[in-house]
This record gives C-alpha cells, sequence and structure tokens, in this order.
C-alpha cells in the first residue's frame, strides 16, 4: 500500500480556493440566473442535464491516499466521507461500497471502450437540428431562441444530409420524424459498442464520469473534465440551428461545406483535449478497483 501524500494546511487551502475561484466564473453566474428566474440556453445544461448541484461542483475533495494537516481540516469531518486519522483527515476508504465499485467498474468499461476507438468527425453537430425537425413551433426545446434558416430551412438542412449520431443521450431527444433517418440505432444497451472519442456529448460526458466517482477523484480533475464540458457545449449551440447572436455566440454554419469543415477542425481539437482526461480518469479507475 502506497504511503498517503500529506498536504500542509496552507497547501491544501490554496488548492481548494483555486478550485472555487475556477468553477465559481460558472457556478455564480448560474446562481444568479436561478435566483431572478433567467435562464441560459448554452450554459445551465451543465447545472441541468448534469446531475451535479452546484454547490458540490464547488466542494473540494483531494482524492484517496491524501491526508488534510492542520486544525482547519476538521471541517472535512462535517462531511460524508471522511474520517480523522493520526495527523489530520482523509477520505474514509469504507465508504468506497460495493455499489461505489460496480459504479467504477461500469464507468471504467465504458471509458476504455470509448479510448480504444478512432474519432469520427463527420456528424457535424446535426443532433440539435434533428431534435427539432419537423417540430411544431410551441415544442421546441429552446422556444425562446429563433431558428437562424427559419422552421422550413432548419427541416431542409436534415434533409439534404445524413445524420450520423451514435451517441444514445443526443438521439433519444430526435422528434420522432428524425429517428428514422439516422445511420445509427444508438440505444442505452449499445452505449458501450458506439460510443466514439470524437462526439462533442462522449468527450462533455467525462464531466459526469468524473462527479460518478464522487469524492474519490481529485476536484481538480472534475474542473478539468467541467470546463473542456463548458467550451464543448458552446461548440455544440454555436452549431445549432439557433440564433444565439444576442448571447455574443457567433454561428458555426453546419449547413455550408466550410461550416463542416470548421466544425470538424473542432471537434478534433476537442477529442485531443479529451484524450488525457479519459486517460487520467481510466487510472484513478483502475486504481480504486485495485485497492476494493
Amino acid at each position: 500500500m502506497r504511503r498517503p501524500v500529506i498536504l500542509a494546511e496552507h497547501e491544501w487551502r490554496a488548492r481548494a480556493a483555486a478550485h472555487l475561484a475556477r468553477v465559481r466564473r460558472w457556478t455564480g453566474p448560474y446562481q444568479e440566473r436561478r435566483s431572478r428566474g433567467a435562464k441560459h440556453p448554452v450554459h445551465d445544461f451543465l447545472f441541468q442535464y448534469y446531475p451535479h448541484r452546484p454547490a458540490h461542483l464547488e466542494r473540494w475533495s483531494p482524492g484517496p491516499g491524501v491526508v488534510l494537516a492542520g486544525a482547519g481540516a476538521r471541517v472535512f469531518l462535517e462531511r460524508p466521507g471522511f474520517r480523522p486519522v493520526p495527523g489530520g483527515v482523509t477520505l474514509d476508504p469504507d465508504t468506497f461500497t460495493p455499489k461505489r465499485a460496480a459504479t467504477t467498474k461500469a464507468v471504467l468499461v465504458l471509458l476504455e471502450a470509448t479510448a480504444s476507438r478512432a474519432p469520427r468527425l463527420n456528424c457535424f453537430g446535426l443532433h440539435e437540428w434533428a431534435m427539432v425537425y419537423r417540430q411544431a413551433p410551441g415544442q421546441i426545446r429552446h422556444s425562446q431562441l429563433p431558428l437562424r434558416l427559419g422552421p422550413d430551412g432548419t427541416d431542409a438542412v436534415v434533409e439534404s444530409l445524413e445524420l450520423r449520431c451514435g451517441h444514445y443521450d443526443a438521439f433519444r431527444f430526435f422528434t420522432p420524424p428524425a429517428r428514422p433517418r439516422n445511420a445509427l440505432e444508438p440505444s442505452r444497451e449499445r452505449q458501450v459498442e458506439l460510443e466514439q472519442p470524437g462526439c462533442l456529448h462522449a468527450n462533455m460526458d467525462l464531466y459526469r464520469a468524473a462527479v460518478k466517482l464522487g469524492p474519490f477523484v481529485p476536484s481538480e480533475l472534475v474542473g478539468d473534465c467541467f470546463e473542456l464540458a463548458v467550451e464543448i457545449r458552446e461548440l455544440d449551440m454555436r452549431a445549432s440551428p439557433y440564433d444565439l447572436s444576442e448571447l455574443g455566440y457567433s454561428p458555426v454554419r453546419i449547413e455550408t461545406a466550410r461550416g463542416r469543415a470548421e466544425y470538424a477542425r473542432a471537434q478534433a481539437a476537442f477529442a485531443a483535449r479529451a484524450e488525457p482526461l479519459r486517460i487520467r480518469l481510466i487510472e484513478h479507475c483502475r486504481t480504486l478497483l485495485a485497492q476494493e
């Protein structure tokens, strides 16, 4: 068994403060919007689709194998999952229950399967278009936003390009007329089979994976995954059929050849940035399961 890393109080306080300042760039505005009933169609997704409250994202954890030294570390004992040890406070390994182990195994299987494949870069973000295809105006997901090309123009784009979405959590929101137009039939059961590292949603979901591992991954890694998800979500919506100009976002016009090339370049760049995060998560899963 490895000897624990000892963090002096000034060290862990600095890391906790840096993490809080980092994520407050998004949690603060979200909480302020909620207080006045306002919405942000791009960033709210990260707090509503992913079941991780802002307060939990702000909460720092060192991950396993770390002892937080100093009298101030006793504040961690007010949180579930920590216990006192000689010299400070640490994560309680007994809270890595069989249920947590099963979740970790499932996360690992999906991450390893995704990492084993080459990125596919030919979907062009059409999933958002398929979610409004032939949809009545009052039923459109972001009905407060105008469609850049109008309903007919949006439908024409879907009909002129092949839908190739392999991500179930995007596909399940396709309108009924759009579903049979998709080249693949994603399902929850086929997720391990179909997930691939070029998919924007698969790379956003690294944040979901980090959250599922709870306090057993360092919050710096959670923050890295969240920050990547923020940037990916912005591309996701810029390439959508919605007009986001009032929010300061320029469109990626995937209805044109130039726009599709721009999208594929950005998609490839995100896949490259996601790769080391996926590897780090895989390593954490393996380490946790080895100590089970």
